[in-house]
């Protein structure tokens, strides 16, 4: 359907509705073929953004009008198909089309009595994904914004278990004069950790970082001595290279001591959905909370990250709040098992993909973005570049040569539009981070890229 044309866009909110729908999906229509970044002078025209506070309401239709005008050729094309950036997963269908009814519905999910719908689909796909994880059904969960809140609230919940564990209530008596509690990590710990660390209130320099191996992974034989105060932070999945930390050891090692354990699983923890890449999650299960997000490999509208702890009482006492007219019913009440009260009923679009997909589709989605990563790898290797990582999911990090021929390739693939790749440094070394993840993404559209990206790569070595 074609879109409204501007000059006769007519002024009621129901016309609105009709021109927005209309508009985006002509943007899902186009997103394919366009160039994933967007061009110098699209970035330029939103300084038109840039205006006073109108004095005079708009009509709802003309802002829409603008929006799509100026915004929409100025994103970033991350739900089309060539975007490896970031571990960003497109947006399924159904996901997309539950969040156009979950943004009418505008529903509230603090209290099942503000939503019953909200309520309820967000108990039903916390189950789910409890199954596709191969967690404990009884544990607790939240629905949060990102990994970085999923990893912000598991602590928050550790920290109190810990230290009630100590005699310590930290609902009552804060933390002023609380005993200490040791945090341990890998030496690539994610950034998304080390801030949640920081707002629970672990220091950078009251944790201890692990030694990791030459994939990532923490060295389960460096551990520090281990107490019933002591949480240890795990990986299922680097974000440079994929790789798993050692669970099933370091659990093991955990649990004798008392100490409890928590899986920053932002993607990696997916893995466990498939038969072929189950194996690296062994021993993920055994820990005491997880997060996660389903915006990158279950490709769910953002934002949408999942946190669950084993022990659902942990997570609801860390979280509690009460008021008079706060009139919680007998069921599961949403608000008191994350940190908002107030928020979007983000369970909906989670609901709509996993229903999409089912148990083969998530599995087919992971090992189909799994093997476009191997096929990436392939080609730098075939054409004499450096894949520094072991792919043993869907990362990849190729070095071009020096740290200044790198850095200039992945500027040139930016600028040149065909895909978007970011940079990282890895162990000392510049490099190129490739993460599939869009359900969107063909085997054509691996080759156009590759294509792409090993000609400006001999562009660059033969200028160098």
């Amino acid at each position: 359907m074609a879109a409204t044309p501007r000059h006769e866009i007519p002024s009621s909110a129901e016309s609105a509705l009709h021109l927005a729908a209309e508009l985006a999906i002509r943007y899902t229509q186009e997103i394919a073929d366009r160039r994933v970044s967007p061009a110098a002078s699209d970035v330029e025209n939103l300084s038109r953004f840039h205006e006073p506070f109108p004095e005079q309401p708009c009509d709802p239709a003309k802002v829409i009008a603008v929006l799509d005008e100026l915004g929409s050729p100025a994103t970033v094309a991350s739900t089309g198909r060539r975007y490896f950036g970031y571990v960003i997963g497109g947006a399924l269908p159904a996901s997309m089309a539950a969040s156009w009814l979950a943004s009418a519905w505008d529903q509230n999910v603090a209290l099942r009595t503000m939503s019953p719908v909200a309520a309820d689909l967000e108990e039903v796909v916390l189950c789910w994904v409890c199954d596709a994880l191969g967690l404990p059904a009884d544990c607790g969960g939240g629905l949060v914004t990102c990994a970085t809140m999923a990893n912000f609230t598991a602590l928050a919940a550790a920290r109190s278990a810990l230290l009630a564990r100590a005699g310590w209530n930290v609902v009552d008596d804060g933390l002023f004069g609380a005993p200490p509690i040791q945090v341990v990590v890998g030496a690539e710990v994610h950034v998304s950790m080390q801030k949640a660390l920081n707002m629970v209130g672990f220091g950078k320099r009251r944790v201890i970082a692990v030694e990791v191996d030459s994939r990532g992974r923490m060295r389960a034989d460096k551990l520090p001595k281990l107490s019933d105060r002591t949480i240890v932070c795990i990986q299922a999945g680097n974000v440079n290279t994929g790789a798993f930390d050692p669970a099933s050891e370091i659990c093991a090692r955990a649990k004798e001591q008392g100490a409890w354990v928590h899986v920053d699983g932002a993607f990696g923890l997916w893995a466990h959905a498939s038969p072929k890449y189950r194996h690296l999650t062994a021993g993920f299960t055994l820990a005491d909370s997880w997060a996660t997000d389903a915006h990158k490999w279950p490709n769910v509208n953002y934002d949408s990250g999942i946190v669950i702890v084993r022990d659902a009482d942990t997570l609801r006492t860390a979280l509690m709040g009460t008021a008079a007219y706060l009139q919680a019913g007998s069921g599961r009440e949403p608000m008191y098992f994350a940190p908002e009260a107030s928020r979007r009923a983000r369970g909906v679009e989670l609901w709509a993909a996993l229903k999409s997909l089912g148990r083969a589709g998530l599995r087919e989605l992971i090992e189909r973005t799994c093997a476009y990563a191997a096929r990436f790898a392939e080609g730098f290797r075939a054409a004499g570049f450096t894949v520094l990582n072991d792919v043993v999911i869907n990362q990849v990090l190729v070095s071009f040569g020096s740290p200044e021929n790198t850095r200039e390739v992945i500027r040139r693939v930016q600028e040149e539009g065909t895909c978007w790749c970011g940079g990282t440094v890895w162990q000392g070394q510049a490099a190129m981070r490739i993460s599939v993840s869009s359900w969107a993404t063909t085997e054509a559209d691996v080759e156009r890229s590759l294509a792409a990206m090993l000609r400006i790569a001999r562009d660059v070595h033969s200028q160098a």
